[in-house]
Formats: C-alpha cells, sequence, structure tokens
C-alpha cells in the first residue's frame, strides 16, 4: 500500500483559505517546509501531505461549505506514496520536504477542470463550491455529458433525486427499444 520516491513529485496540497493546514501552520507561497522523522501517511501521520491530482485533495479539505486555497507543491525529499482502492483515491503522498510552487486561483481551478476528462470533473464538482456563472461553463462546456450535467444537478444544485431520475429514464428508454 506504501511505495518509497526519491524526490521531485509535483502535486496539489489544500490549505484553509488562510494558507494554514489543519494543525495551524502557515504556509507561503515559494515557502519551503520539512520535518524530520519517520514518514508516516494519516491523520496522526508525519510529514506534508499532496495529491497528484488536484480534485484528490478536496477529500480532505472539501470546498462545498468552506473557502480554501490550493497550491501546487513539489516534493524535495523522501516521499511515501499511498492509494486507497475501495474509495479509488490514488497516488496520494506523504513527504519529508515540500515547497509551494504556486497557489492557484479560483480562475486557474475553474480552466483546469473544464479540460480533463470526465471521471474527474464529478469528483471535482462533488466537494468544490461553483459559483452560479461557473456552474452555467460546466453546463456548456459538458452539455452532452450526461455524467456531468448529472453531477452538477445533485452535487451543486442539492438536486438529491438527479441520479434516481436518470436511471429511471433509462430504464424507460431501454423498456421502449426491447418493444421495438
Amino acid at each position: 500500500m506504501a511505495k518509497l520516491h526519491e524526490k521531485d513529485i509535483t502535486g496539489y496540497k489544500a490549505f484553509n483559505k488562510n494558507m494554514t493546514n489543519r494543525y495551524n501552520t502557515n504556509f507561503i507561497e515559494g515557502g519551503i517546509y520539512s520535518v524530520s522523522g519517520p514518514l508516516m501517511f494519516g491523520n496522526e501521520g508525519n510529514g506534508y501531505h499532496f495529491c497528484k491530482r488536484l480534485e484528490d485533495t478536496l477529500r480532505y479539505f472539501p470546498s462545498i461549505d468552506n473557502e480554501i486555497a490550493i497550491a501546487e507543491v513539489t516534493s524535495l525529499d523522501e516521499t511515501l506514496e499511498f492509494y486507497d482502492d475501495y474509495y479509488g483515491y490514488y497516488e496520494m503522498y506523504v513527504t519529508r520536504k515540500i515547497k509551494i510552487n504556486k497557489i492557484l486561483s479560483r480562475k486557474e481551478i475553474i480552466e483546469m477542470f473544464l479540460n480533463v476528462y470526465d471521471d474527474r470533473v464529478v469528483r471535482f464538482l462533488q466537494d468544490f463550491m461553483l459559483t452560479e456563472t461557473e456552474k452555467e461553463l460546466f453546463r456548456l462546456r459538458y452539455s452532452n455529458n450526461p455524467k456531468i450535467q448529472i453531477a452538477i444537478s445533485y452535487y451543486q444544485d442539492g438536486d438529491k433525486e438527479a441520479y434516481e431520475r436518470y436511471y429511471h429514464s433509462r430504464k424507460g428508454n431501454q423498456k421502449k427499444k426491447k418493444n421495438k
């Protein structure tokens, strides 16, 4: 479940909006941070955690209820890789030394997810609260993608029946095709 890497893995790390982590440590763009002791993954772990894919950071810092900051980071020392097959999270890391390369603007984050494949977009929509204007951008960009349209309705608009309606309509369409 854990794989050791030397260094130089680039990924993303989420923070509270004031660039603190859950332990109230302050971080700044361009800053380099290090810890001593054995690397351990998890809430009681040791090291700086980050993910290869931005949307996976939202598992730890969801923005549905809170404003957050997300930075591009690079590991500069020994790094452990973890994955969670059960929930489908891969390429999660903990490193001894990390550099905060760049704090991403909201615009950069939105633009990134207007140009990735649908599974990543759905995972992003689950935990990142969009504005009404941003929702419209996603609806237009993915207008022919029911998977994303339903995710917007369900996660962003709070339509808790969106998936149920979709699957019922698909069953109805399958019955119609069978009867022809």
